[in-house]
């Protein structure tokens, strides 16, 4: 099937989910938010990870309003500290015997220097390590789960990213510049998607690493971008390039559910420059496919965190 050719995929294109387990981190804002929406509506039991349960809840009650027999667990989980990463894997073996779908949707874009809980640059520590974490600490359910998928979210912001493993997390700001580090992290996120299948591969593991993007997409990520009344004067020009979260959900979504996806492939909107519109397969740059960088970041990113895939 030629996924770039057939009809426009839409939410109503995703198979009913009944008795799915789905994790999505980030998921009680922007396209999390809108993620869980889709899962939930389907009938999957979808695990809202997010560092502020309040805000979790109140984004339950949301959905619930909408559709009253979803089932959603809303569950602590901070990205930039790695015991709460931890926390919140022990809390789901407690609970859960199978996992068909990781969904690491969180992220952070374009905040000033400062530093995770474990000392490393924010950026990369939030989108790239802590998923890292995570998928590495939720791989035993993963592998148990037959045919299950690990979705890693990237962005057209990876183009810009350049790998320096000589500091790779900008020491005391050395380099820093809030564009350079979310490149970086977004780069990494692909980097490590397909490493990871190649992982999946060559373990015979019943998993797939696919990757998304969700172009130029209206969520609160941009709050850093430009400051308020700058953006107040650009909003008309923003909006003739920036789709709605509930649009920019799709790739992600898409890479979550789509039976004839492939390990190691990549979704984003098919329209101009892949800002908006529907989702179909797309190509990441030749540096995101550079073995040695993946398998370096792969080193690293155990090392730094501490959580050894196997």
């Amino acid at each position: 099937m030629n996924m770039n050719t057939s009809h426009n995929w839409t939410t109503a294109s995703i198979p009913v989910l009944t008795g799915k387990i789905i994790v999505v981190t980030g998921g009680n804002s922007g396209l999390g938010f809108e993620a869980v929406k889709a899962f939930a509506e389907k009938g999957a039991t979808v695990i809202m990870a997010c560092r502020s349960v309040s805000k979790g809840e109140n984004a339950k009650r949301l959905i619930l309003e909408l559709f009253p027999k979803a089932i959603i667990v809303v569950s602590e989980l901070d990205l930039a500290d790695l015991k709460s990463i931890t926390a919140f894997s022990n809390r789901f073996y407690e609970q859960y015997s199978s996992l068909n779908i990781l969904l690491n949707n969180a992220g952070i874009m374009m905040g000033p220097y400062c530093l995770t809980k474990d000392g490393f640059e924010n950026q990369i520590g939030t989108n790239h390590l802590g998923h890292f974490a995570l998928t590495g600490l939720l791989l035993p359910m993963l592998k148990k789960t037959p045919k299950s998928r690990v979705v890693n979210v990237s962005s057209i912001a990876h183009k810009q990213g350049v790998m320096d493993f000589s500091n790779l997390l900008y020491e005391n700001g050395s380099g820093y510049t809030p564009m350079k580090a979310y490149g970086r992290s977004k780069l990494s996120n692909l980097l490590f998607t397909y490493e990871l299948q190649r992982f999946f591969e060559k373990n015979k593991i019943d998993c797939i690493a696919v990757a998304a993007h969700p172009g130029v997409s209206d969520t609160n990520l941009f709050q850093h971008a430009a400051s308020k009344w700058v953006m107040s004067i650009l909003k008309p020009v923003f909006s003739l390039f920036v789709q709605s979260a509930s649009m920019g959900v799709l790739p992600e979504l898409r890479a979550s559910v789509e039976s004839f996806a492939k390990g190691g492939e990549y979704f984003g909107p098919k329209g101009k420059g892949e800002m908006k519109g529907y989702p179909v397969l797309v190509n990441s740059t030749n540096d995101s496919y550079d073995l040695d960088n993946a398998k370096k970041l792969w080193e690293i990113s155990e090392k730094l965190t501490k959580v050894v895939y196997s």
